[in-house]
């Protein structure tokens, strides 16, 4: 248990470090963009966060179909963890873009492809934790895991949408690369891995937690002892 726990601290650590390490390069060493100016840097981000709401919903995907091959809890839990943890950074994508959008679209809101469809999957999960929370216990985790992988079916359609659809959403990874600057590109990376070493820190944490609280519920099953 210390082993794992000192473990936990050392993750929370470099995540720490690589925020900071991540806001310098972003607010020092990133050049201001010259159409846009300096609410371009929002774009190191919305792009991150975007990125890691897509992989959470994924490891869900994945997480839902291993627990109904193995009836596992375990794997329901990390599909409901990884949820939680993917509205959260959806949230900021859906924050952060009308912010980025105002001074550039000179509108905070636009019903372009890709920001319906992001909407649309926002609420997707939103439902899913909805469901969690309304469900029986004995029912919870298989219908969890059916809605997730059915609602996953929209994270394809959301990251193609600008490819699908006329959209004014700007394009930033094309087949030719990224139409950016090295020292863009530079940062965007470093902030990609950051985001991604969080994901896991609080995936790993929330983990922990959700498994110690059926462990819980179990005793209480058993013995009948409610505090």
């Amino acid at each position: 248990m210390l082993q794992k726990q000192s473990v936990m601290i050392t993750f929370t650590c470099i995540a720490g470090l690589m925020m900071m390490a991540s806001l310098y390069t972003i607010f020092v060493y990133a050049p201001v963009e010259k159409t846009m100016g300096v609410v371009q840097k929002i774009f190191y981000f919305h792009v991150p966060s975007a990125f890691i709401s897509f992989f959470a919903f994924f490891i869900t995907f994945i997480a839902s179909i291993l627990y109904l091959y193995k009836r596992d809890l375990k794997w329901d839990a990390i599909a409901a963890c990884s949820v939680e943890i993917g509205v959260m950074f959806c949230s900021i994508v859906l924050i952060t873009g009308p912010i980025w959008a105002k001074p550039t679209w000179n509108v905070w809101w636009t019903w372009d492809p890709r920001l319906t469809t992001t909407l649309i999957l926002w609420f997707i999960y939103i439902s899913y934790l909805m469901l969690r929370s309304v469900v029986r216990e004995n029912q919870r985790a298989n219908m969890s895991a059916v809605y997730g992988i059915i609602g996953f079916v929209n994270v394809p359609i959301t990251f193609f949408a600008i490819r699908l659809w006329r959209s004014i959403h700007p394009l930033v990874i094309t087949a030719k690369g990224m139409s950016i600057s090295p020292p863009m590109k530079t940062t965007l990376m470093l902030a990609l891995i950051t985001f991604c070493l969080l994901y896991f820190t609080l995936l790993v944490a929330r983990v922990r937690l959700e498994l110690l609280q059926m462990e819980v519920e179990t005793i209480r099953n058993k013995t009948g002892h409610y505090y």
